[in-house]
This record gives C-alpha cells, structure tokens and sequence, in this order.
C-alpha cells in the first residue's frame, strides 16, 4: 500500500523549514559560486579576476551561514522527529554523510578563498579560485543526491 500524505506533528514544521531553506540557499549560493568562477574561465584577465573575487566573497558571505541553517535545521528535526531512537535508514546516512563531507570541502575552499582573495588584489589568484569553483560543483552534485535521498527516502 501507497501512502499518498503523511501528516506529522506541528513541532516538526518550524525545525523542518529552517532544514529546507538552509539547504536550498547552500545549493543556490554554491550554484552562484560555481557558476562565477566557471565563468570567470573564459573571460579576459581583469573579467576572471572579478568573477573570480564575486564567487569567493559569495562563498565566504553565504554559504556559511546557509550551512550552519541547514545544518541546524536538520539535527532540530531529526530530534523532534525521532528522539533517541533515529532509525538506521539510507536516506539520513546519504544525509550525514553529504553534510560532514560537506562541511570538511566547505572549509577547504574557505582557505583557498582566503588565499585567493588576497592573490586577487595583484591581479592574479584566479588558479585557487578555480580549485574553488571545482570543489562547488562537486558540492552541487553531492547535494542533489541528497535532495533526491531526503525526497525519495530510499529504504
């Protein structure tokens, strides 16, 4: 048998939002960064360097507090939901394993911004910042997988 809705309790709602919405600015904010930096390949050099400096700034800005969010939202809902007793399913293993993983490239590219950053104010930079462009898309495609595992809940 089909389950066409599932209704849960009230206090699941507000901690499942802050989940949602954090998890949807991360993927939109590493979608900018990428998308910047990518860019940034094809152009002249002053043209990479600017998008280059707008995807790290957009990396640095947002998507750390979009993380933390997401981050909070989910640990907040997983307590509301389950309590102590979480279950051992696929589709919160594909979840904690996307976020921690997560977090650590996060970090990595958070350096290389910094780096970056400043090599941007000679004119140059644009190499670490590629390495930060890659590493957002790898994030991007990490995370749709996740989406698809919290929407789908595979067994």
């Amino acid at each position: 048998m089909t389950t066409l809705a599932a209704i849960r309790p009230g206090s699941i709602n507000f901690p499942l939002f802050l989940h949602v919405l954090g998890a949807m600015a991360l993927v939109g904010l590493l979608l900018a960064v990428s998308s910047a930096i990518l860019i940034g390949w094809r152009r002249d050099q002053a043209d990479a360097v600017a998008l280059t400096r707008a995807g790290l700034w957009i990396l640095l800005l947002g998507v750390v507090p979009a993380y933390i969010v997401m981050r909070v939202g989910a640990q907040w809902t997983e307590s509301r939901e389950f309590g102590d007793n979480a279950p051992d399913s696929a589709w919160l293993g594909i979840g904690y394993t996307t976020s921690d993983g997560g977090a650590v490239l996060i970090l990595v590219s958070i350096v290389l911004s910094i780096f970056g950053l400043r090599r941007t104010r000679t004119g140059s930079g644009t190499g670490l910042g590629r390495i930060v462009g890659v590493i957002s898309v790898l994030l991007v495609a990490a995370y749709v997988v996740a989406v698809w595992a919290m929407t789908t809940k595979p067994s």
